[in-house]
């Protein structure tokens, strides 16, 4: 089986203080700490896992910059056969839609059974991976939880669905998934694995090599701009607590005592 699965470099909100820029409308974006999207990982778990068990090969792509190849690597390290760098700066303020428009073009320069993306970019809004599907006219599922091969060119599948609940269902090959943490438990990734692969040469393609034009990629073609972006303010009555986690920990037990939590 040939597995895609979509990934994305985005701010590691464990390592930064997030802070709005100038405009209003976005992150403040320099000197972040990136990381690959948590979700992406669970995705490329399971596609590895998959292909354990059936055979076949899993590829790695991503939309970006040059740095971007960091992610790449860090998922082929994981055990990615390869990775592919979409980029051109045609492709820069793209919405969902050019993104899924981006990531088709390459998807029909290959010859996959399935198509895999995390549920949720951190910095987005899970919608790449229904729009691909819809672009591609292949079926899709979202917050899939478990994945069965079928032997008639089928996957079985649960999703998670509303109150907790789980919903079963067979689906057609090729397809496009969106996969939900917790799925599997990711492999761990060392820096002897990263290294190994760093000489490894990763393609990169652009617009024209993916058939694509200006009226369908980048901010001129985007049909949803971000004209906002605010952090909530603290609720009333919020306390952050700043000591060590040790302080923090016994600071917690004294206020949930003092509230009558402990008997």
């Amino acid at each position: 089986m040939e597995i895609l699965v979509c990934v994305k470099r985005v701010p590691d909100t464990s390592e930064n203080d997030i802070e709005l820029n100038s405009a209003g409308n976005d992150i403040e974006r320099d000197d972040l700490v990136y990381s690959i999207n948590e979700s992406d990982n669970y995705a490329v778990e399971e596609a590895l896992q998959i292909v354990a068990k059936v055979g076949g090969t899993v590829s790695v792509v991503t939309v970006g910059a040059e740095e971007d190849e960091e992610v790449l690597r860090r998922q082929m390290a994981m055990g990615a056969s390869h990775g592919i760098l979409l980029t051109d700066p045609q492709f820069e303020g793209s919405d969902g839609r050019g993104i899924a428009s981006i990531l088709k073009g390459w998807v029909q320069k290959g010859n996959y059974d399935l198509i895999l993306t995390g549920v949720q970019a951190e910095d987005g809004a899970a919608q790449v991976g229904g729009m691909l599907a819809a672009m591609l006219d292949y079926p899709f599922a979202s917050l899939v939880t478990s994945i069965e091969v079928l032997a008639n060119n089928k996957l079985k599948i649960a999703r998670e669905i509303e109150g907790g609940n789980r919903e079963v269902s067979e689906i057609d090959l090729p397809c496009v998934l969106s996969i939900q943490t917790g799925i599997n438990e990711p492999r761990y990734v060392g820096m002897k694995g990263i290294r190994a692969v760093q000489s490894i040469p990763i393609p990169t393609y652009g617009a024209s090599e993916l058939g694509l034009t200006p009226a369908q990629v980048g901010s001129a073609a985007a049909k949803v701009t971000r004209v906002d972006y605010f952090v909530p303010a603290l609720g009333k009555g919020a306390r952050m607590l700043s000591g060590t986690r040790e302080q923090n920990a016994q600071e917690v037990v004294e206020l949930v005592a003092a509230k009558g939590g402990l008997k």
